[in-house]
């Protein structure tokens, strides 16, 4: 499941990147959790947790079956 997550970031990466921003995987627990890291410029942006929320939990959902959830460490 861990390829498959990178593989979906690599899709949301640029989208990141235009803003200054990125994130880094750090973990997929076996329950489905995708645990992420917010780097530049989304590590402190105010709207960093609706980005994740809608944004790329929305897109990894989508594309990697049985994930349940990201969240931000």
């Amino acid at each position: 499941m861990r390829d498959k997550v990178e593989k979906a970031l690599e899709k949301i990466r640029p989208m990141l990147m235009a803003d200054g921003g990125n994130v880094e995987l750090v973990d997929v627990t076996g329950d489905g959790v995708v645990k992420l890291k917010l780097t530049g410029s989304c590590g402190c942006c105010p709207m960093s947790q609706m980005t994740l929320k809608m944004g790329v939990e929305r897109i990894i959902k989508q594309e990697v079956p049985g994930v349940k959830e990201v969240v931000a460490i």
